[in-house]
């Protein structure tokens, strides 16, 4: 007990130290003194009448929502005494696995710098600059030559070093339940057996009414849509970001969805956020980096060839080369199993003075990485907008999706999840892909790593991403998979494992 006491203890003292720094609190300090000069403040009752107009003003809700955000993205709990890299990722043989994925990434990047004879950055002539900001609104009309530039790395590589990941003191032999699992990944992860994930996701319940899906329930779909609308009404008009949460675990209305993905993630667009966005936007006018072609060639090869997202090339352009330049995105590595790439200053190698992340956000984008934006832009059309909804999407899920780790919602547990699933609920299907050659991580990886982006029509990967947003967990992808396996991809015929009345199959 008292144990507990002091964890909730130090995980409020570490929210509260993040929301000192925040633009909410000076915010909230501002509307404090302000309200000394409303005659109802009294001295004697100084404190419980500050509260009480934080509460009727909408300040207070305002708080909750950033504290409920913060406890979203909160690290699994740990020992008090563990080192960071502890908290980052607890496993050993995970964090040597990432590294060495990290060293591979940075060899081929550094490779391709060399070979092309490219800086990793530069600052741009006078005259460039002025032609990126005339066409800012227009890059998808620019043509560079981008025939030379390759993919750092695509899905199906990463996924040949999640193959070959193996626990060094850790036998197959010593599991019956291991020994049993005929799959790619060999690494021996606690994942969620079909009671515990009925358990877990209990809102998708067959018999439980659901926005998007034919499946016929005990109210008639038009009546349960009108009244879901109606809740969904009152849930933006209360503003309470775990309400929304909660609503839009059955699916939401397509006209409330921009608003309640914005309030669950705690995003308001206040006029400094705007600024943040053209501050953005200026470093990538004044200074051009070697990820941009990266970024460029990505777009080119996939949301401009698609059919639903080819309209959004520039937005998919001004919110990725932005994104690239966000220094506050390299907070989320400290709950994240991956390092953020170093570079040096030309002549200072090695010397840790003069190193400098690279790119400023720490991540390198890879073959598909556009594809996480392309679906939001179907929701918001104000760039800064829709910056600050993919950045925030991306530090709570996506990037889970690739990199390394042992967390319930990383990529290695959602393989081994999906493999057990389909081993468990479809053996026939299963050993007959085996049998051929055609093994189902195989076919299905590269759908987990872009969550189904670009290989979902758009209404049903929104509906599917509803799902996500409401359980905070990528879980639902792994189940999703083995339902696609099974009957296509289309959501809406396509029953999660969890919710069949079915008995696992015999082989």
């Amino acid at each position: 007990m008292l144990q507990e006491e002091s964890d909730l203890s130090l995980i409020i003292a570490q929210i509260v130290q993040k929301l000192k720094g925040s633009n909410l609190y000076s915010q909230l300090e501002r509307q404090a003194w302000a309200s000394l000069q409303r005659p109802e403040i009294k001295l004697e009752s100084l404190k419980e009448d500050i509260k009480e107009f934080f509460k009727i003003s909408g300040w207070e809700k305002k708080l909750q929502n950033a504290v409920y955000s913060e406890l979203s993205v909160f690290p699994l709990p740990s020992h008090p005494a563990a080192p960071p890299e502890h908290l980052k990722e607890p496993l050993v043989y995970m964090r040597k696995a990432q590294g060495s994925w990290e060293k591979r990434i940075l060899k081929s990047l550094n490779s391709m710098c060399t070979e092309l004879s490219i800086p990793l950055a530069r600052k741009r002539p006078v005259g460039e600059q002025k032609e990126l900001l005339n066409k800012w609104n227009e890059m998808g009309t620019d043509e560079p030559d981008l025939s030379l530039f390759r993919p750092v790395y695509a899905p199906k590589d990463f996924l040949e070093v999640l193959i070959n990941l193996r626990n060094p003191n850790y036998e197959n032999g010593d599991s019956l339940s291991f020994r049993t699992h005929l799959g790619l990944i060999q690494v021996p992860l606690k994942v969620k057996d079909i009671p515990e994930l009925k358990e877990c996701f209990v809102e998708l319940g067959l018999n439980i009414g659901q926005l998007g899906i034919d499946d016929s329930t005990q109210v008639p779909p038009e009546l349960f849509e009108n009244e879901h609308v109606r809740i969904g009404q009152k849930v933006l008009a209360e503003q309470d970001s775990a309400a929304a949460q909660q609503y839009i675990r059955q699916g939401s209305p397509t006209a409330l969805r921009a608003e309640l993905w914005a309030l669950i993630l705690n995003i308001s667009s206040q006029p400094e956020d705007v600024l943040y966005y053209e501050q953005l936007k200026t470093n990538v006018i004044q200074h051009d980096l070697l990820v941009d072609s990266l970024i460029y060639k990505d777009v080119k090869l996939t949301a401009s060839n698609d059919d639903y997202y080819f309209v959004f090339e520039d937005y998919l352009y001004q919110v990725l080369l932005c994104f690239s330049r966000d220094t506050s995105v390299l907070s989320h590595f400290a709950y994240n199993s991956a390092s953020p790439p170093k570079s040096y200053i030309r002549g200072k190698l090695g010397l840790e003075e003069y190193a400098v992340f690279y790119p400023p956000n720490g991540v390198i984008p890879f073959h598909g990485f556009s594809m996480y934006v392309a679906p939001l832009c179907f929701l918001y059309h104000e760039p800064s907008k829709l910056y600050q909804i993919f950045r925030e999407m991306y530090v709570r899920f996506f990037f889970r999706l690739h990199s390394i780790s042992s967390h319930p919602s990383g990529i290695v547990s959602l393989c081994l999840l999906f493999e057990t699933l389909l081993q468990t609920y479809l053996p026939q299907l299963f050993y007959h892909l085996r049998e051929i050659g055609a093994q189902p991580l195989r076919i299905s990886f590269k759908w987990m790593v872009r969550a189904f982006s670009g290989y979902l029509a758009t209404d049903q990967l929104l509906l599917l991403w509803d799902r996500i947003l409401g359980y905070n967990s990528l879980e639902i992808l792994a189940g999703k998979n083995s339902g696609t396996s099974r009957n296509g991809t289309r959501l809406k015929e396509a029953p999660l494992p969890w919710n069949s009345d079915k008995e696992p199959q015999g082989k």
